[in-house]
């Protein structure tokens, strides 16, 4: 049994949809307030910049209990609750009286709006038929898409002219709406019983993922090879490998790891993993390259990189609507083809590549991304049962996470070490030398690329129950059918907040 009423999917979308921008948008919004901020507390860079580490650091470490907490609560009112915290560390946020008051405000504001973005991804899987996920995972990318493409605009413009408290101020009237529209339209259910909750399995994963992301973040700053980095890495990975091990044996798990289990969710998560690193090769090496070699300022490399990003918000939506039609498969293969030949035609610019080359390679290569990173999901989520769903959407973020924050620090690292290579060898111009170096890490970028090749042909492999949803479960079927006894999305009884 589907939704059959076209107003609820739109009702419950605009939930999901304005939930999942607000938590992106406040991410892509605080770069502009530094030199403000730097200005008005005082505070040197390396401070300040922990105002969005800080912010990333804390959505990954959050990531991995999401799903524990959305079967305890249920998923509508870990939403709320996710919605009034992030609302109200943003009004926190605006009367900071210090750096380290705004810092540490800032930093929790990270935990709600982390478990936004996990949350937002696993109603789709629950309350909606099979049918419509791959639509409404579109829009839930267009929502993440989209407020990248204007959050550094929209910033810049309020801090200019409202000063840097705006950017915190224009939470609350969204996130009010938000936490009013998810309330009233996102149902009330609950797919598990109680549990029992696993402490070790929780002190465990958030050290292991506190050290892991804290170094990748800072590896190239503190040295890949320093006794420190090489010490929290090691206590990291063990960590994490207990936490694994405990996971699979524990009667009561965190985490449920037994998704892992669905083959085409591993394939997928696998894919998913490496066009993350590819995307994020290309969100370092371009603006690097149009700022360091060519001399660009940043409103001008924003302007260089924004068709790229409109295509990738365009696309989304389509893509949710054909996959159907034409299936996982031949969009990942299309767009890992196209990411590679993207990715490879970077690894040969110059000092005199035209703005105008980079901009078409940029959109071509973020094309490739938005062909694979919706069917990846949908593949992955849909072969996962709804009951098992909030984990699912727990670890696929939590891998995006982490390797966001590892391949940063790795490809920084490398630029680094390649450049430094390459004015050893006699290159004098420290702009070509520069160049060179963005061009070899392109080229490793172009191997990870080749790497996912033949992982696209497992998608073609049909799972076994894939087609599990939530028609399985009768209790979300009779909330969402509104032809049942006659009770009406905007006004029924079924749809108050217990």
């Amino acid at each position: 049994m589907e939704v059959k009423n076209q107003s609820s999917f739109w009702l419950i979308m605009a939930a999901i949809f304005s939930g999942n921008f607000l938590a992106v948008l406040s991410i892509t919004t605080i770069n502009v307030t530094f030199p403000v901020v730097m200005d008005t507390f005082g505070a040197n860079l390396s401070t300040v910049q922990w105002l969005m580490a800080g912010y990333l650091l804390a959505t990954g470490i959050v990531a991995p209990i999401v799903g524990y907490m959305g079967d305890q609560l249920s998923y509508k009112r870990l939403f709320v609750m996710s919605l009034i915290g992030f609302v109200l560390f943003s009004a926190l946020c605006a009367s900071a009286w210090s750096i380290q008051s705004l810092i540490a405000f800032r930093i929790v504001q990270g935990i709600f709006g982390g478990m936004i973005i996990p949350i937002t991804m696993t109603i789709i899987y629950q309350v909606f038929d099979r049918d419509r996920q791959a639509y409404a995972m579109g829009l839930w990318s267009l929502a993440s898409m989209l407020a990248p493409v204007i959050g550094p605009t929209l910033g810049g413009w309020m801090v200019q002219y409202f000063g840097w408290k705006s950017i915190f101020m224009l939470n609350i009237p969204i996130g009010l709406f938000s936490i009013w529209i998810v309330a009233k339209f996102i149902p009330y259910y609950k797919l598990s019983e109680k549990k029992s909750f696993d402490v070790l399995g929780f002190l465990s994963v958030v050290i292991s993922s506190s050290l892991l992301l804290l170094t990748f973040s800072h590896g190239s700053e503190w040295g890949w090879g320093s006794p420190k980095t090489i010490f929290l890495i090691v206590i990291g990975i063990l960590l994490l490998a207990f936490f694994i091990g405990w996971e699979l044996k524990t009667s009561s798990p965190l985490l449920h790891l037994k998704v892992f289990r669905f083959p085409r969710f591993r394939y997928s998560l696998i894919l998913n993993c490496i066009v993350t690193v590819s995307m994020y090769a290309g969100t370092l090496l371009v603006p690097l390259y149009l700022q360091t070699v060519l001399k660009l300022s940043p409103m001008e490399t924003g302007l260089i990189m924004l068709p790229g990003a409109l295509v990738m918000a365009a696309a989304a939506p389509v893509i949710g609507r054909f996959y159907h039609v034409i299936g996982p498969f031949r969009l990942v293969i299309a767009g890992i083809l196209v990411i590679v030949g993207a990715t490879a035609a970077f690894s040969h610019i110059t000092v005199k590549t035209s703005v105008y080359t980079i901009a078409v390679l940029q959109l071509i290569r973020c094309l490739g991304i938005a062909l694979c990173n919706m069917p990846l999901t949908n593949a992955a989520m849909s072969a996962v049962s709804s009951e098992y769903s909030g984990h699912a959407s727990s670890i696929t973020n939590w891998a995006r996470q982490g390797l966001a924050s590892l391949s940063i620090g790795i490809f920084s690292a490398l630029i680094v070490l390649r450049t430094s290579h390459y004015r050893a060898e006699g290159i004098a111009s420290k702009p070509a030398a520069t160049v060179m170096g963005i061009d070899d890490v392109f080229l490793v970028g172009t191997v990870i690329a080749i790497a996912a090749v033949p992982f696209t042909f497992l998608l073609r492999k049909k799972e076994k129950g894939e087609t599990r949803g939530p028609a399985a479960y009768p209790e979300i079927m009779r909330i969402l059918s509104l032809d049942i006894q006659g009770h009406s999305l905007e006004g029924g009884a079924l749809f108050h907040l217990p």
